[in-house]
Formats: C-alpha cells, sequence, structure tokens
C-alpha cells in the first residue's frame, strides 16, 4: 500500500506536469491569437478603408454643417456719416 507520502508527491507531479504544460500552452495561444488578430485587423482597415473614410469625411461635412447653422452673422451697424460741420453725428 502506498504511503500518504508517496500518494502526495504523486499529484504534486502531476499538478507540475499540467500547470507546466497549461503555461507553455498559454505562451503559444496568446502570441498567436494576437498575432491572428493582428493580421485580421490590416486585412479590415485595407479593405474597408475607403468606405469608411467617405462615410466618415459626409458625416463630419453634415455635422459642420449643422453646427454653422446656429452661429449668427455678426450685424454690421450703420457708419455713421459726417454732417457738413465735418463731426460725427
Amino acid at each position: 500500500m502506498p504511503s500518504l507520502v508517496s500518494y502526495s508527491m504523486e499529484l504534486t507531479a502531476a499538478y507540475a506536469a499540467r500547470s507546466s504544460a497549461f503555461a507553455a500552452l498559454i505562451w503559444w495561444v496568446v502570441p498567436v491569437t494576437g498575432l491572428l488578430g493582428g493580421i485580421g485587423y490590416v486585412i479590415w482597415v485595407s479593405k474597408f478603408k475607403r468606405k469608411f473614410e467617405s462615410e466618415t469625411s459626409r458625416s463630419v461635412g453634415q455635422f459642420q454643417r449643422f453646427q454653422e447653422s446656429f452661429r449668427e452673422e455678426p450685424k454690421e451697424e450703420p457708419k455713421a456719416e459726417p454732417d457738413n460741420s465735418g463731426n460725427r453725428a
């Protein structure tokens, strides 16, 4: 019959083996996922860039026109005409 200590050591070794395998998997999965995500993003941006640029500039133009619709033109005050004496009225 195996002793409690040897059984405990076997469990510890099994856990360490699974733990290091999991750590190794993480060290491969995370960078590969990041790389694939980056490549996918670059392809997506290059494929749809023109469409979104035109929509963005059109939207910005509409927003600027919207803002300008609230601005009031400064009213020019009528210039005082000098009277015959040369003084302004």
